[in-house]
């Protein structure tokens, strides 16, 4: 099974892409975020003509998750327990949305950006991340035998070397320690990352933004991933980042990062 992550930045954009890119990388689940698309505007008919199945979170043209499947798609779950709202009164968002696909619990899940340090989104961030943790811990207690992959876009780079200058983000979020601590959490409560020990050391990034030619000149960061249980963990044969769906014309910002599964 390959199972593939990737922060589209408007489904309805790039769904041509998004076709092309699972038909090429013979792509058995993809979790999309940042659709920025209501259920009812997804663009479904060429993936359906392809064999997939989507279930979709969107409420509007901001955040929005995916799953798209051809290996079956049950126990859809928007959102997981206890995951907070932003705003007064707190509002849900479209940040997570789960489907079992071929046996596989798959998680798309699109972490608040937390814009800066002490802003009121920041902590909304933490807490989410918090109760991300919490939820994943109860997962994989209450079925240790279910791989589960937590997936997408965490907009936290946790090692220095996710950035392609460190100095640069000394102010910033997604580097800050409590947001490390906050993904080293989930790392903790048992899931580890599946994908660093196949893409391993500096400048292996999956991000990198629209200004000054950041692509061309490789000044990424690394902040897309999947965290898998232990039973999924194990099933791992192989992973890569696919940066040549960043390059050229009408691309998204991040580049997929796709998971090899053993049968």
């Amino acid at each position: 099974m390959r199972i593939a992550t990737w922060n589209v930045n408007s489904v309805r954009s790039r769904i041509a892409r998004v076709e092309a890119f699972v038909a090429r990388q013979d792509i058995d689940v993809l979790a999309l975020q940042e659709t920025k698309a209501r259920d009812d505007q997804w663009p479904t008919m060429g993936l359906e003509a392809l064999g997939y199945e989507v279930a979709s979170a969107g409420h509007d043209q901001w955040n929005g998750v995916a799953v798209v499947s051809r290996v079956g798609l049950e126990d859809v779950e928007r959102g997981f327990p206890d995951m907070p709202g932003y705003g007064e009164p707190p509002a849900s968002e479209a940040r997570a949305i789960g489907a079992t696909c071929g046996g596989v619990r798959v998680w798309s899940l699109y972490v608040p950006n937390g814009r800066k340090p002490d802003d009121p989104h920041y902590h909304y961030k933490l807490r989410w991340l918090s109760a991300l943790r919490d939820a994943a811990a109860a997962w994989r207690e209450s079925a240790p035998d279910l791989p589960v992959a937590l997936t997408g876009d965490w907009n936290i780079a946790p090692l220095d070397e996710d950035v392609f200058d460190i100095t640069r983000f000394a102010h910033s979020t997604h580097v800050t320690p409590a947001e490390r601590g906050a993904f080293e959490a989930v790392v903790e409560a048992g899931y580890a990352d599946v994908v660093r020990p196949f893409q391993p050391g500096p400048e292996v990034y999956t991000y990198w933004d629209y200004y000054r030619q950041r692509f061309e000149r490789n000044r990424g960061m690394r902040i897309d991933f999947v965290l898998g249980s232990p039973a999924f963990e194990k099933r791992v044969v192989g992973a890569e980042i696919d940066r040549e769906e960043r390059a050229g014309t009408g691309s998204s910002d991040h580049a997929p990062v796709i998971v090899e599964l053993s049968d």
